[in-house]
C-alpha cells in the first residue's frame, strides 16, 4: 500500500513538473495565410516585409516550414518572455551542392527587431550572436570564435536546440551539450523569432518553459 501511494505521488509530481511547458506550435496554416499568433518582421527592421509567402504549419506533426522564398525576416511569436528555457528541433531541406545553409532562432528580440539575440543554425555550427545595447549604443556581438564545438548534423537531419535565458545570460545547447554562452544581455524581456534567410528549413516541437 505504501509503495502504491509513493508511486501515485511520484507520478503526480512528474505531471506537475511538465505542466508549465507551453507548446508554441500554431494551428494548421497553408502557405500564403498569416500564421496565427505570429507576425512577419523584416530584417533589417525597416520597410514592409516581402509580399511573397514563405511560412506554413502542419500542426499534426508540430512542424513550421519556411520555404526561404520570401525574403529575409523573422516570424515573431506575439508574446514576450523574460527568463525561460526554449526547446526546438530544426533541419534544412538538402540542396545539391549547397554548403552555406543559414537561418537562426531569435530570443529576447525587441518588438521590431532593433535589438536581437540569435542562436545560429547552419552547418558551421551553433553559436550565439546579435545586436546588444552596450553603454547606450547598438553593438554587434558575435561569439562564433568562442563556440566550444560544432555539434550540428548535416542538412536533412534533425538538430535539437535548448536555449536558456536567465537574467543577463543566454546559453545555447546543441544536441545535448552547451556550445555557446552570452553574458551582458541588455534586454531582460523580449520575443521569440524564427529566421528566414533564403533556405528551406523546418522547425518542430517548439516549446517554452517560463522561469519567471
Amino acid at each position: 500500500m505504501l509503495f502504491r501511494c509513493f508511486a501515485i505521488i511520484a507520478s503526480a509530481c512528474l505531471l506537475c513538473a511538465g505542466a508549465d511547458w507551453m507548446d508554441l506550435t500554431p494551428p494548421d496554416t497553408p502557405l500564403g495565410k498569416e500564421v496565427p499568433g505570429w507576425t512577419r518582421i523584416p530584417i533589417p527592421p525597416v520597410g514592409p516585409v516581402n509580399p511573397a509567402p514563405q511560412w506554413k504549419v502542419d500542426a499534426a506533426s508540430k512542424t513550421i516550414l519556411c520555404t526561404g522564398q520570401g525574403g529575409h525576416e523573422w516570424l515573431r511569436y506575439d508574446k514576450e518572455f523574460g527568463d525561460f528555457v526554449l526547446e526546438v528541433e530544426w533541419r534544412f531541406t538538402p540542396r545539391p551542392g549547397e554548403t552555406k545553409y543559414n537561418s537562426g532562432i531569435g530570443v529576447r528580440l525587441s518588438r521590431y527587431g532593433e535589438l536581437w539575440y540569435q542562436a545560429q543554425t547552419g552547418l558551421a555550427g551553433g553559436w550565439l550572436f546579435g545586436v546588444n545595447l552596450v553603454n547606450g549604443e547598438l553593438t554587434r556581438v558575435n561569439l562564433r570564435d568562442q563556440m566550444k564545438e560544432n555539434r550540428v548534423k548535416p542538412a536533412g537531419e534533425w538538430n535539437r536546440y535548448e536555449i536558456r535565458a536567465v537574467g543577463d545570460t543566454i546559453t545555447l545547447s546543441v544536441n545535448g551539450a552547451v556550445t555557446s554562452t552570452m553574458t551582458g544581455v541588455a534586454l531582460r524581456k523580449g520575443y521569440i523569432g524564427l529566421e528566414a534567410e533564403g533556405f528551406e528549413i523546418a522547425f518542430r516541437n517548439l516549446r517554452i518553459r517560463p522561469l519567471d
